[in-house]
Parts: C-alpha cells; structure tokens; sequence
C-alpha cells in the first residue's frame, strides 16, 4: 500500500533517513511544522543563512511600511503567500490543501511589523532577531501562520534540498523539471521570482522533502501561551534592579491579592504589563536562547514520536488493515461503506495488535482525537468516496463527512471516552451535524483505553438510552486484555 514517500517513490526508509528527511504522507498531511528558533540555533552554516535571510526579508518589509502606506497590490505581493502544500506538512489533515497566508495575516504582519519590532535588528538584550516575535503580543499571527510563512521564505532551500535527493536516489521516470512559483526574492525588482528544479513528481504535482532537524510539533520554542504561563519567571532576568522592581510592583497591582485570581485576570495582568514594559518580551527571548539546546533536544524527541507514531505504527495498521481484504472493497452506498470501515477498523485496534498505536514507547495510552482522525483518514485511501475533515455546514464542524453526491452523505464524529463533553455531544451534536449536511446517518465512534472509562460510557449511554443505537461504535483499545505481540 502507497502511503508515505518511500512507498510512492521505492526508497528503503533507511536511505531516506541517512538523507535526514522525514517521510511525509501522500496522502494526508502529518501535524509537524518548521520552527525558525531551530534555525536560529542551528549549528549549520546553512541554517544560520536560512535565519539570516528571513530577517533581511522583514527588514526589507519593515523599511517599506516606514516608508510609507503599502498599496493592496504590493501588500499582497510582498505578504500573502499560499501554502506550501508539496511539503505535506501542517495542520490540514485531509489532504494537503491549507488556507496559506491572506489578507489578514498581510494585516497583522505590517502593523506588528512597526508596532513590536521597533528595534527590530538592533537588538541590545538578545542575541539576534526573531520571526516569532511577531505572535507574542499582537493578535492576528499565529503558530501556523508563522510556519507558512518561514516555509515560504526559505523555499528555494527546500526546494533544492529536494532536488538533490532525487538526483541522486531517483530514477528520471520519477521526476520532473519544474518552474516553482515564488522560489526566491529579487532585491533587485523586488519580486518574487520562479526557478527551474528537477523534482519528486507524484500525481498532478511535485513533492517536496523537508530535513528532520528543523521540524517540530505543538508549538514553535518561543510562542505565546509559554511566555504568559512562564511571567513571572521573566523579570527575574532583568539585570536593573529597580526596573525589576517597577515591573513586578506593576504586575502584582493588577491581580487580586486576597484571592485566588482566574486565568482571565492573569492573562490581562500579563498582556497589560508587557504593554507597559515592552522590553520584557526581549528578556523573554533571552531566556529561551539561553536554553536553547532544549529546544533541540524536545523537537527532535517530538519528531522521533511522530516518526515513530505516523508513520511506523500507522504504517502498520495500514497493512494490517490491507490483509482484511474486504476492507478495501466498495460496498452499498457511504453508510454501508462507512459501517464496513468502522467495523474492521475496530477488529483491527481490538483483536490484531491495532491498539498499539496509540501507546507511546513507554506503554502509556496516548489520548488525542487529532491522531485518530489523522490515522481514519489514511485507512479511507483508495475509496470513490470524497472523505473530508472538519466539515462545517454553518452549524459546526462535523470529523467526517463520507459524500458520493449530494444525495449519498454520512457523518462520522470521533470521541475519546474521557472527553469531558461527551454527554452532551452525543445528545446533540450529530443530529445538528445531520441536519447541516443533509446527511442521512451520522456515526458516533468512542474509543475507551481502561475500564475505568469503559464504565463511564456505558453509564452515559444508559442514561441518554442509547445502549443499542446501531450508530454508536465502541473501540477497546485498552491493552491489559489484548494478545501478546508473539500471537497479535
């Protein structure tokens, strides 16, 4: 089965993996993403130029927002970018198409530009300049936004990254000549600018290779929600004394003294003194250069993980999931079909050894709804159905939704057994979902790893009276009653 990048192309994972590349899925794109401080920090030359030249660029956008008021066309030019979907990198996990960068994020990036960056390149407290910077404080650019856009600016090294693997490992029956659009930046027209590449081709497009030691998971090293949690952390890094002093004096004024103060009022402290005292995001910065090396260390277990998790455990089911050969087989319309997928995707996870891919290398159950979706949507690989993620009719967002016209619809919602809403959503959400979609079923598909939760299910169920509703799918993956690895 053709899933991931050595399957498409017949490499040996190994090759691949002396190359430094991560094996991305065809099919669906997997939640890494590159983070520019990996760069940053990078004992790599080439890395250090990669930082280097995406700070030019800001520079260079800076310089213009100075200069004057940015018309909507260069606005566009110079900061919207589509997504760089050929890196099957991201956060769409149907397929490879994401949103990119628009006219909003074009926004919020000039005026950052201007309001966060005011000695942006001429730093006093940090050792160097920094993309993320932008997502701190202001609104409107987030952690996605930021990968985009860092994708984006060093393309032309990706690009050629790319090429040479498949100069050297691919045969020319594989490949393509390709004039990519927006490869690199001409100070001199100030333009982005095509370039000519031989590429991995695959389908109707090209295929890009990103290296496994910029990459990480969850979130980019410096990022919002670690400098607020981290506060009160921050002042204790400014050398001045009475600075610090103001500072803390200042921050402890805005939160209740003789209670217990809610997030909502820690977060508007902290947002409010950073406001007054901007330099505290610098000092921040600081902190995490300093402590650079973790940054390496946690990417690179993050991406080992998910190595290990979407690739290999993923692959596995797969293939477990190809010997039932009836699984691959289309049958009745979207509601059999889905039914049939259902069904043998929880013999698999239940009686052949499936339910290991939800248990990190320590044997702890791993419970996030996103690697199910992720790992569901591979499994529908190959079917006439269209399979779409995240489907919002107006009503909100169902997981799936299996369509062969508009006349032949299904839903399907994932929950883990210890989601918190679970009550409720099974009381409402998927007739809401029905309704939206002019779907004519919807699946409720609750996974459960102890008996603990399996208890709690069942008590739900009995009291919403739903014990035998022929849509409400329970998965054992718990892993104290499964064979052994020798008889799986």
């Amino acid at each position: 089965m053709q899933l991931y990048f050595t399957d498409f192309f017949g490499i040996p994972e190994d090759v691949l993996d002396q190359y430094g590349a991560f094996n991305v899925s065809l099919i669906a794109d997997l939640p890494l993403f590159i983070d520019p401080f990996l760069l940053f920090n990078s004992d790599k030359p080439e890395y250090h130029g990669l930082h280097d030249d995406i700070i030019r660029y800001l520079r260079f956008l800076r310089l213009k927002s100075e200069q004057r008021e940015i018309s909507t066309a260069l606005m566009k030019a110079w900061y919207c970018f589509g997504e760089v979907k050929q890196n099957w990198l991201g956060f769409c996990e149907s397929g490879n198409t994401g949103r990119g960068l628009g006219v909003g994020f074009a926004r919020a990036l000039d005026a950052n530009l201007v309001h966060v960056f005011q000695n942006f390149g001429q730093e006093q407290i940090t050792r160097g300049s920094h993309l993320e910077k932008l997502c701190l404080i202001k609104s409107g650019v987030g952690r996605d936004m930021i990968s985009d856009f860092t994708t984006n600016l060093i393309k032309d090294y990706l690009l050629a990254y790319t090429a040479t693997f498949a100069a050297e490992h691919l045969s020319e029956d594989l490949v393509r000549t390709v004039s990519a659009p927006r490869a690199y930046f001409s100070y001199e027209t100030e333009r982005w600018m095509p370039k000519p590449y031989v590429l991995p081709f695959c389908g109707d497009d090209f295929v890009l290779l990103t290296p496994k030691d910029i990459l990480t998971k969850d979130e980019t090293w410096i990022n919002h929600n670690d400098m607020f949690n981290s506060f009160e952390d921050i002042p204790n890094a400014v050398d001045n004394d009475q600075l610090r002093a103001e500072i803390n004096n200042y921050f402890y004024s805005m939160i209740p003294r003789d209670r217990e103060w809610t997030t909502e009022e820690y977060d508007r402290a902290v947002a409010s003194t950073v406001l007054k005292y901007p330099q505290l995001i610098d000092y921040y910065i600081k902190l995490k250069e300093d402590r650079g090396d973790e940054a390496v260390a946690s990417s690179s277990a993050k991406v080992r993980q998910s190595d290990l998790l979407y690739v290999k455990q993923f692959g596995s089911l797969a293939c477990l999931l190809q010997q039932e050969t009836a699984f691959y087989r289309v049958a009745g319309d979207t509601e059999e079909e889905t039914r049939q997928k259902i069904g043998f995707f929880k013999d698999v996870i239940e009686n052949k050894g499936g339910h290991r891919i939800f248990y990190d290398a320590q044997g702890e159950p791993v419970r996030r709804e996103r690697d199910v979706h992720i790992l569901f949507r591979l499994v529908w690989h190959g079917t006439p159905s269209d399979v779409s993620r995240e489907v919002d009719d107006g009503r909100g967002a169902a997981d799936f939704k299996i369509s062969r016209g508009a006349a032949d619809k299904t839903l399907v919602e994932f929950k883990l057994a210890t989601n918190t809403q679970l009550k409720r959503n099974l009381k409402r959400q998927q007739d809401i979902y029905k309704k939206a979609s002019d779907a004519k079923v919807g699946f409720k598909v609750i996974i459960f790893f102890s008996d603990h939760e399996l208890l709690r299910v069942h008590g739900i169920l009995r009291e919403l009276k739903m014990e035998n509703d022929r849509y409400v799918v329970l998965v054992d993956a718990r892993s104290d009653n499964k064979p052994s690895a020798s008889k799986a």
